[in-house]
């Protein structure tokens, strides 16, 4: 069925409205819930706009999960923020990555008039010009907002090979890398860390360390250190290191007691699209690793949305995508809903969509067959529908979306094509001054803002090596001034042959044996001393291979 975009006349809408036993009052049943519940907009029926007739989703459900889909340009961004700012009314904090860089609005009012005020009319909204409390961030400091870092060690093994677009063979021998890390006490803060670690495990003293699990071939250590090059010129050096930003920040709400709202400022790494998904999910991961259970709260702890989300799961391991899947099926338990933002729902594996049970999905565009073909596969991921899906589908306009999210009860509600509410804050960025402004003032800013180099495994290793070549160097020359003792004893030895007879005399002290002098040596007492105070300190792991954070 074909949709309009234009306003319904009166008795179009009064149609919808007066029979009850019409498709459209069915539909408009099912999102008629008794507790707290966001309003997306009015539902779209037969060419006319239903002011009347309200679609919404319960607060209790955004923990499970949810798509937002659709081409580019027919109003997913707009999505974002009209259910960021209910959620963040409703005391629930919000976390987006703003890859455009036009969200930053969502802290000031929206401008009233024009087609704000058309779209409000149409769908029977109150609208009032509101900003929401929000903070900003960005990765590892380039571009605007508190920076957001993380040490290679929390960051981990899995998700490390993902953005150095490692294959198996070398995500395992990465895996092995991290555990001899983490067994020596060798913290990795930042990429000069791994690099070290991975030199030393290939170098004459290191190999026999991995010997016996599995050791690391000099062809593998190679490539990983060419991908870290490769990785540290895309400017990646900034986003690893301290101090490392606690996600439990994202869990704040403002002193009225509505939420913030987190937005992550991802313009200055646009051409990073491998990076910041991949950090993302490091939020993600590392916020459930630090939160306790809690069942199925009224409402949500934290609604994060994964912008971009099909850069994720392009050329992911299998066992990075197993690794998304659980994180994204155990963390509902902790109260965080998870929204993936995308173009097709065909973006997300099946594993991962199977689990979403909030559907928001846009137009899509039907240019080519293999538009054709997306087209058909998102409309079998539908319930069935009183709507001719593929229809509806390429008919719809800006903000215009079709529905369905789960009920009080948990079972999904009937398809419902909407017209979006507007929202409240300022649909587009504020300027950069007001953004560095409200940065500065941020609580977290003195915390953040500065980055700290302390001593971790690079230093450590390099301080070996260098204590080891000057105990090397000292032992030869006491060997050579030792030498030089003993010719110059024995020169003189000569000279008073036969003036005297020879006393008798203690037997000189031999040589130490090389295994004495190895067993003596700085670098054995440092490495002993290592392998003493270490033990049973190896770091505790997430599924992603990420630090547990003490919290």
């Amino acid at each position: 069925m074909s949709q309009s975009t234009d306003p319904p006349t009166p008795a179009s809408a009064a149609g919808g409205l007066a029979d009850p036993a019409s498709p459209a009052a069915g539909i408009a049943a099912g999102y008629a819930f008794t507790g707290p519940a966001l309003e997306l907009g009015a539902l779209l029926w037969d060419g006319a706009c239903l002011p009347d007739r309200r679609i919404r989703v319960p607060l209790s459900v955004l923990n499970r999960h949810g798509l937002v889909a659709g081409a580019t340009g027919t109003g997913k961004t707009k999505t974002l923020q009209l259910i960021a700012e209910q959620l963040s009314a409703n005391g629930v904090p919000v976390f987006l990555a703003d890859v455009k860089g036009d969200l930053s609005g969502i802290s000031a009012p929206g401008a009233p008039g024009g087609r704000t005020a058309e779209r409000a009319t149409e769908v029977g909204q109150a609208w009032e010009a509101t900003g929401y409390p929000a903070a900003f961030y960005s990765l590892g400091g380039i571009g605007p907002g508190i920076p957001l870092r993380a040490s290679v060690t929390a960051f981990g093994p899995v998700l490390m090979s993902k953005v150095l677009r490692l294959n198996p063979t070398q995500e395992q021998s990465l895996g092995l890398i991290f555990h001899y890390a983490d067994s020596k006490g060798l913290e990795l803060i930042d990429l000069k860390d791994l690099r070290a670690v991975v030199a030393f495990l290939v170098s004459d003293k290191g190999k026999p360390e991995l010997k016996g699990i599995g050791g690391l071939s000099t062809a593998t250590a190679g490539v990983i250190l060419r991908a870290l090059t490769a990785f540290e010129q895309q400017g990646a050096s900034e986003f690893f290191g301290e101090p490392e930003f606690d996600t439990g920040e994202f869990l704040r709400t403002a002193p009225d007691g509505r939420g913030l709202i987190s937005v992550l400022e991802l313009p200055a790494v646009q051409d990073k699209p491998q990076l910041f998904s991949t950090f993302l999910m490091w939020l993600l991961a590392d916020l459930y690793a630090g939160l306790p259970e809690v069942g199925d709260p009224e409402r949500p702890k934290l609604v994060f949305f994964f912008d971009e989300a099909h850069l994720l799961f392009n050329g992911a391991s299998k066992a990075f995508l197993e690794s998304v899947t659980q994180t994204v099926r155990l963390i509902r338990s902790k109260g965080i809903g998870v929204f993936f933002v995308t173009q097709t729902p065909k973006d997300v594996p099946a594993d991962v969509l199977g689990q979403l049970g909030n559907r928001i999905q846009h137009a899509l565009r039907a240019f080519t067959p293999d538009d054709a073909k997306a087209l058909r596969a998102t409309v079998r991921t539908f319930p069935n529908s009183a709507y001719d899906l593929e229809e509806l589908l390429t008919g719809l306009g800006t903000g215009e979306a079709v529905v369905t999210v789960l009920g009080e009860k948990g079972a999904p509600t009937p398809v419902a094509a909407t017209r979006l509410r507007a929202p409240q804050s300022l649909m587009g960025p504020v300027d950069a001054a007001a953004l560095d402004a409200a940065v500065k003032a941020s609580p977290l800013y003195p915390r953040y803002a500065q980055p700290v180099d302390r001593e971790s495994a690079y230093e450590k290793i390099t301080a070996e090596q260098a204590a080891a070549e000057a105990e090397a160097e000292a032992a030869a020359a006491a060997a050579e001034a030792e030498k030089e003792a003993g010719r110059e004893a024995g020169r003189e030895a000569g000279r008073e042959a036969g003036a005297a007879r020879p006393s008798a005399g203690r037997a000189p002290k031999p040589e130490p044996s090389l295994v004495e002098q190895v067993v003596g040596s700085g670098l054995f007492r440092s490495l002993a001393r290592s392998v003493g105070t270490q033990l049973g300190r190896e770091i505790s792991r997430s599924l992603f291979g990420t630090a547990r954070r003490r919290r």
